[in-house]
């Protein structure tokens, strides 16, 4: 009957498919605030949430996450249910909450889909959560307009679009120190010791159409001056705490199989790389993230926020400066 996947740390399916995947009997997956992102087996108790979607579910993927990790002890399996768009679809999706009972969280547009998926787990005596349904009425009496009912329409091929895909081309190409003499055409470039979480905080940004840089800063090597002369990104360094940084290097060069007992580890050293790095920030005036408690989102969305007020900044003092 199609195909069933496990994606990240929940059970999806797409409507028109489906098929197990091999399993433990009753293992399921574990949310808790402390071990968020690390999959635990925990044999006889199974919870299931289905997150329907007439687009790629990440909407209400995020919502579901956003709420489950709140939930300490709680063990749950996802059922993602992307693209959904027909009756016939709507069916099969319900056939198996049905099969498999527990809450449904929906992002639909097409009112008579809406209609048809809450009166089904009414029929079920089940939870049925229309995630966008209260903001979008809410902005409706506010706006005094109707919505359109276009399905997935946050992922058009529009000029936003087109500039992510931009901002993710000049990310790649100038990732760890790479293409240093276009410096200037970024947004933001960041700098740091290696394994500050520059890459992926870059992509991260990227893929908000942000055109992200990174520099490595190594040990007895100058940056490149395309860096310190760079007027027009936002530049910011990252630094962590030595120890964990240290711990990070070492799980590296375990998955390469490689040697742990080097200069890249040795803690005395780890601690220079980050003073010095602290001396730079400082002497360029550069802003400074410590990523050590962070995660990626975090990082970005603080680097995002840096860039809104530096943009207000410069509206401000445009009349003064013309």
């Amino acid at each position: 009957m199609g195909r069933q996947w496990r994606v990240g740390s929940r059970i999806a399916a797409n409507a028109t498919s489906r098929s197990p995947v091999p399993a433990l009997p009753g293992a399921i997956l574990h949310f808790s605030p402390p071990c968020c992102g690390v999959r635990r087996l925990v044999a006889n108790r199974n919870f299931h949430v289905h997150l329907v979607s007439d687009s790629t579910g990440e909407t209400v993927s995020s919502v579901a996450r956003a709420c489950l990790v709140q939930y300490e002890g709680i063990f749950v399996q996802e059922h993602v249910w992307s693209l959904v768009r027909t009756k016939g679809q709507l069916e099969k999706v319900i056939q198996e909450v049905e099969r498999h009972r527990g809450p449904v969280l929906y992002t639909l547009v097409d009112p008579e889909l809406r209609d048809l998926v809450r009166d089904h787990c009414r029929r079920l005596q089940l939870p049925c959560v229309g995630v966008l349904d209260q903001a979008m009425s809410v902005l409706a009496v506010h706006f005094h307009s109707k919505s359109e009912q276009w399905p997935g329409r946050q992922h058009q091929l529009d000029e936003g679009y087109f500039d992510r895909i931009d901002a993710m081309h000049y990310t790649l190409a100038h990732d760890d120190g790479q293409s240093t003499h276009d410096l200037e055409d970024a947004d933001v470039i960041l700098v740091g010791p290696s394994r500050t979480s520059k890459t992926p905080t870059c992509v991260y940004l990227a893929n908000r159409g942000v055109r992200a840089a990174n520099v490595p800063l190594v040990p007895s090597v100058p940056p490149p001056p395309e860096l310190e002369t760079t007027k027009r990104p936002l530049v910011v360094g990252l630094i962590t705490d030595p120890e964990r940084l240290v711990q990070i290097r070492v799980n590296r060069l375990r998955l390469l199989q490689q040697d742990t007992e080097t200069e890249y580890t040795d803690m005395e050293r780890v601690q220079r790389e980050i003073q010095e790095a602290r001396r730079l920030y400082a002497r360029r005036k550069w802003a400074t993230i410590d990523v050590t408690r962070r995660s990626i989102e975090e990082t970005a969305a603080a680097i995002l926020q840096m860039l809104a007020t530096r943009r207000e900044q410069r509206l401000q003092a445009g009349p003064v400066a013309t």
